[in-house]
C-alpha cells in the first residue's frame, strides 16, 4: 500500500468517473496486447456505450483508495445480475443452475497489486455465486480466477462480436 493511502473500498461508478475509467480500459488493452492477448478487447472494447450503460444502471463497481486527499480508481468491473444470454450454451457444464452474478469488463489501473483479485473477493462475499469468462490468451485473468477458487467449466461463444468469440467460462459458488 502507498504511504498515507486510505483503506481500499468499493463504490458504484458515476458518470464523473467515466473519463478515468476510459483511461484504465485503454491501459488494460495495452497491457493485454503486450502480454500476447491483442484481440480480446482490440482497440474498441469495452465499447463506450456499454460502459455508459453499465454506469447508468448501477452495474459498475470501483475499487478506490485516497492518497493526498485525492481518490484513485484502483480497479473497475461490471457486476451483472440475472441470467447472461451468452452463458445459455456452454461446451462443458456449469457447477449449478442457481441464481448468479457475472463479472464482466474487469480492469486494473496498475497502481496497486492484487486489485482484480480484491474485486473478485468482494463479488463472492456479496453474491456467493459468481460466473466470469476470459479469452484463451488472457493468461493473467485465468490465473486470477483459478487462484481465487474458480472452476473452469468449459467454453462459451460470445454473442455480441463478429470474430474471436471463444471464451473460457468459470464459476465459483460459495455454498
Amino acid at each position: 500500500m502507498v504511504a498515507n493511502a486510505s483503506p481500499r473500498k468499493f463504490r458504484h461508478a458515476t458518470m464523473r468517473d467515466f473519463p478515468q475509467m476510459q483511461k484504465i480500459y485503454a491501459h488494460a488493452r495495452e497491457l493485454m496486447a503486450r502480454n500476447g492477448n491483442p484481440t480480446q478487447w482490440g482497440n474498441t472494447f469495452p465499447r463506450e456505450e456499454v460502459v455508459r450503460d453499465d454506469i447508468a444502471h448501477g452495474r459498475t463497481m470501483l475499487l478506490v483508495d485516497t492518497v493526498g486527499g485525492h481518490e484513485r480508481i484502483l480497479a473497475q468491473f461490471a457486476l451483472c445480475p440475472g441470467e447472461d444470454p451468452t452463458y445459455q450454451h456452454i461446451d462443458g457444464a456449469w457447477l449449478d443452475n442457481d441464481t448468479y452474478v457475472t463479472i464482466h469488463r474487469i480492469a486494473s489501473s496498475g497502481l496497486v497489486k492484487h486489485a482484480a483479485r480484491d474485486c473478485i473477493r468482494w463479488a463472492l462475499k456479496h453474491y456467493g455465486n459468481v460466473r466470469a469468462d476470459t479469452h484463451p490468451n488472457n493468461k493473467a485473468m485465468q490465473h486470477v480466477l483459478e487462484t481465487s477458487g474458480f472452476a473452469r467449466c468449459g467454453l462459451i461463444q460470445l454473442i455480441d462480436r463478429p470474430t474471436d468469440t471463444t471464451r473460457i467460462a468459470y464459476q465459483r459458488h460459495e455454498w
